[in-house]
């Protein structure tokens, strides 16, 4: 028992605090929202407890906070060792999407065990494939192009799989984490453009002419011209927005969790705005830069090359998430189904930022010497 107080007590001694009481606060936020957006929606559409949603919410925070303290209290070359082979599981599951996956509103996401509630296999890839991703970039080969191979090889199966569900948004974020993570590891700017532009090229062609994928050109067309239709959502999201001012309407006293689908996860942003105004978007905003602000002041601090691009690649899913998440929801971006770390309602969502998050506290612990 004392062995284990020592060791507790070192891992705090160690834990950078700042970093993490920032994630405890955006978890907090995400439940306490939780429980002003769904409540309604639970006591609607289930006709049973009100608190449906929130307890749900609540018991996945709880496990996110488990899973978060275990990978920040494991030694680093065995957080690389169990990412790894927890990327290879994952993986797995994502293969079998296609085949035992279950199907909502024409696509295949998810995934349901009887040990396991539904899950979305690729939430829990994202950050192992980081961690994968940096290690192969890292390898002792004076051949840079021979890794870039060797993570194209990772990312294209991943793609692939992303692509026949059809989750164009997931396919784009991965894509994204990959060219992010070869732009830092020193790729020629030259060559890093091409594979832009390939990327850029390889989504409009199947928005604009796969038929599996005409739901996102109808999103993309709705988003450029208002008039079109599929702009339901988009305009009511827009609409909560405007209506909550700049400071709400009130907690309780919001409508648009109850006129669109899934307000609570792809639209949280306009369910908050709303309710509670746009100082509080503001200041939700400005927690997220902060965070990432303190993790980019550690990796200044970190000579490890690896772990550098494992930090970054962390730092750049939460940004890219978060940015594609209140873009669609004050309408800069088209509707891509992409909910907000810490704070969007969802199992699969939260223990991936849970693992992120772990990863994160982990990788910027003061190192004893």
């Amino acid at each position: 028992m004392n062995n284990y107080f020592d060791n507790f007590y070192d891992w705090w001694k160690n834990i950078d605090k700042y970093i993490f009481s920032l994630i405890f606060i955006l978890f907090f936020l995400g439940l306490f929202f939780s429980l002003a957006s769904t409540s309604l929606i639970a006591s609607d559409k289930l006709d049973t407890n009100s608190y449906y949603f929130f307890i749900k919410h609540f018991i996945f925070i709880i496990l996110a906070i488990t899973i978060l303290m275990i990978f920040s209290f494991l030694k680093e070359e065995l957080l690389i060792k169990l990412s790894i082979i927890l990327f290879c599981i994952s993986f797995i599951t994502l293969v079998l999407v296609p085949f035992i996956g279950i199907e909502v509103k024409g696509s295949k996401r998810w995934i349901d065990f009887a040990f396991l509630p539904r899950f979305q296999p690729i939430e829990i890839i994202k950050p192992f494939f980081i961690v994968i991703l940096s290690t192969l970039l890292c390898l002792k080969k004076n051949n840079l192009y021979f890794k870039y191979f060797l993570s194209s090889l990772i990312l294209l199966p991943i793609l692939l799989l992303l692509i026949s569900q059809p989750d164009l948004g997931q396919t784009l974020l991965i894509a994204m984490i990959w060219l992010a993570l070869i732009f830092v590891s020193g790729i020629n700017i030259y060559l890093f453009f091409i594979f832009f532009i390939i990327v850029t090229l390889t989504a409009s062609y199947l928005i604009f002419f796969v038929p599996k994928f005409e739901y996102i050109k109808i999103r993309f067309l709705s988003f450029m011209n208002s008039s079109e239709a599929g702009n339901y959502q988009a305009e009511k999201a827009s609409d909560a927005i405007i209506s909550g001012g700049f400071f709400g309407k009130g907690i309780g006293e919001g409508t648009l969790n109850s006129k669109i689908p899934e307000a609570h996860t792809d639209y949280i942003v306009s369910v908050v705005s709303e309710e509670f105004g746009a100082i509080i978007v503001v200041l939700i905003i400005l927690l997220y830069l902060v965070f990432a602000y303190k993790i980019i002041q550690k990796i200044n601090l970190i000579n490890h090359e690896k772990i550098k691009l494992i930090l970054i690649g962390c730092v750049s899913l939460i940004l890219l998430q978060t940015f594609v998440h209140i873009g669609v929801n004050i309408r800069l971006l088209p509707t891509t189904g992409m909910t907000l770390p810490y704070l969007s309602y969802g199992g699969s969502s939260i223990i991936s930022t849970a693992l992120i998050s772990g990863i994160v506290l982990n990788l910027t612990k003061r190192k004893v010497v």
